[in-house]
């Protein structure tokens, strides 16, 4: 449970940054290579390799180098576990709108003399 979280805290860190956020959505068409990926940004290659280290730390993104162009994936299985965590939510709190729904009708049942 303990590494699950820890691995979501840096998923969510990682996708935190609307940067980043583009990265990923880019690298879910295929592969990119790091010269492509920073082309939309209006930032120095230092700044955005920032953001693709904290992409790979995260474990979203990894990257392979032939010669002097470094390529990138994107790591489904990682951004899987994100997607994991909001159906686990969405259904705890499905779970609890149902509860409450049933204890509303119960509560009007009451109210009615039924």
């Amino acid at each position: 449970m303990d590494n699950y979280k820890v691995a979501l805290d840096a998923i969510f860190h990682a996708l935190s940054d609307p940067t980043r956020r583009a990265v990923v959505h880019r690298l879910g068409a295929g592969p990119a290579t790091v010269s492509e990926l920073s082309a939309p940004f209006d930032m120095a290659l230092p700044s955005f390799m920032k953001h693709m280290r904290v992409l790979e730390e995260a474990g979203l993104v990894s990257s392979s180098k032939s010669g002097r162009v470094r390529t990138c994936t994107l790591e489904r299985d990682r951004l899987a576990a994100a997607e994991r965590w909001f159906e686990e939510q969405r259904a705890l709190w499905s779970s609890r709108y149902e509860n409450l729904d049933k204890l509303l009708d119960q509560l009007q049942g009451d109210g009615n003399g039924s």
